[in-house]
């Protein structure tokens, strides 16, 4: 349908926008020689009168007075980021972690412009890789739904130019004309990719550009410009062989090459095994979103996606900095990764300078859902966390085949830390830190802490457990 829109109504749309049109439909009769032909057939308009978009986008987004009060008593929630994340595809079970993942993707960095003109990047980009049948493309769709604009394709339905730019002949005046892929009208939005794996390897370079530089730059048919992709990527891929095949290291496993790899910010690796009490779980929450076609009671009821742009976009306004108290633990946090990949035969990841700024930004966009201009030490610690957590799955198999238990296991990264510390006395609230980057929880932390001090190697405070080591 050919739509007209003048004066005050032009320049109110953009390429990528879900809009409703309000106008009056009206015939255009033919001139000239189709004029002859025609008789009395008109081709046909439609003369908008309003624009009414479906979603707004962040930055244009005003907060009436009722929301502003629900989002003022939201920030002073002390769970307000665990609501947050259960709140994103509440009918899909588990995956805790991911969905906390993919609201920080939500939420973003500040983007950052230095004086001589280079910019530094603020969007996240994660990659779900798992096993089939882990609702990976379901978490895709509902992202696209919440996010105020969101481009959704798959890797086989989209090619190079498909996502960046194609050079097209314009039918009326014959002219090239450049029109926007999908990365390109994602801007200031987010691109999903699913089936990121079966993309064939000329037209995965083309995402190489957007994920760094965030543009597209075109040089065809006389043509050449940059075009703006501020866009955060959330690619979901299987595996190289459909399932993880767990006798092949990860990186053959993964079958995605390092360039690509290290641009994404937390590469998340989901394993199905076979747990009977989590399969018992996840099957009844399955069936009971069968029968009543909604989630399960949470023990809170589960933000409006209305609710959750509301937040978003009142905790993007701020711009959190990293105080000079914190860069030396964020430095010495990178180091020791850097380290202990140094040290693995067959590393879980592959960590470069990139992954440093990647737990600047994770940091940064947990500032922002504080309403806190300042990152905390507690950011970066979560920041740590989720991106072990990410290889969380492949952790837990390394302990069974290296035949160590989780108490030992416990045991050893805890007196590690103290000796790296060169200290003896430990707080509770640093043991918790470091066990629960490696995957623990605290209640196994707990029995290790009785299980150990029943053996007189610490003792322990009654009451607010911090830990002694006695010197042997």
């Amino acid at each position: 349908m050919t739509v007209h829109l003048r004066g005050e109504l032009t320049r109110k749309v953009a390429p990528g926008d879900v809009v409703e049109l309000s106008g009056i439909f009206l015939p255009i009769p033919y001139t000239g020689f189709r004029a002859m032909r025609a008789g009395l057939v008109a081709d046909t308009y439609l003369e908008v009168m309003s624009v009414t978009h479906f979603k707004k986008k962040y930055e244009e987004y005003e907060l009436r007075g009722d929301e502003e009060e629900l989002i003022a008593q939201l920030a002073e929630d002390g769970d307000i980021y665990n609501k947050l994340a259960r709140s994103l595809a509440p009918e899909i079970f588990g995956h805790d972690d991911i969905k906390k993942a993919l609201l920080l993707l939500l939420v973003g960095a500040p983007h950052r412009k230095l004086k001589d003109g280079m910019k530094i990047r603020g969007d996240l980009h994660i990659c779900l890789m798992g096993d089939p049948g882990v609702a990976k493309s379901q978490l895709l769709k509902h992202i696209i739904n919440v996010a105020p604009r969101g481009v959704y394709t798959t890797g086989r339905g989209s090619s190079g130019v498909g996502l960046t730019a194609a050079v097209q002949k314009d039918p009326v005046t014959n002219e090239m004309v450049l029109e926007g892929g999908a990365l390109v009208l994602a801007d200031m939005g987010i691109c999903a990719i699913d089936e990121f794996d079966k993309m064939d390897e000329s037209d995965r370079t083309a995402i190489h550009e957007v994920m760094e530089q965030q543009t597209v730059s075109i040089a065809k048919a006389g043509i050449t410009t940059s075009l703006n992709a501020r866009t955060a990527v959330l690619a979901a891929a299987n595996p190289a062989w459909g399932r993880y095949d767990l006798r092949r290291t990860p990186a053959e496993n993964i079958n995605l090459p390092h360039a690509l790899l290290s641009r994404f910010d937390l590469l998340w690796l989901i394993l199905d095994r076979a747990d009977m009490d989590n399969d018992l779980e996840m099957a009844r929450h399955v069936v009971y979103v069968h029968q009543k076609k909604e989630s399960p009671a949470l023990g809170f009821t589960p933000l409006e996606p209305s609710v959750l742009r509301a937040y978003i976009s009142a905790a993007r306004r701020l711009s959190p900095s990293v105080p000079r108290e914190l860069e030396e633990y964020i430095a010495s946090a990178y180091a020791g990764i850097r380290q202990e990949e140094a040290r693995s035969n067959a590393p879980h990841s592959y960590t470069t300078v990139r992954t440093l700024l990647s737990i600047l930004r994770i940091s940064a966009a947990l500032a922002r859902l504080r309403f806190s201009e300042i990152v905390a030490q507690s950011d970066v610690d979560e920041a740590l966390r989720l991106m072990q957590m990410s290889k969380f799955s492949l952790y837990s198999d390394d302990r069974q085949r290296s035949g160590l238990d989780a108490i030992s296991d416990i045991y050893s990264i805890l007196r590690d830390e103290a000796a790296r510390g060169n200290r003896m006395d430990v707080s509770y609230a640093h043991a918790l830190n470091w066990i629960s980057r490696k995957g623990y929880s605290e209640a196994q932390l707990k029995e290790c802490l009785e299980e150990y001090a029943a053996l007189n190697v610490w003792q322990i405070h009654p009451h607010t457990f911090d830990i002694r080591f006695i010197d042997a």
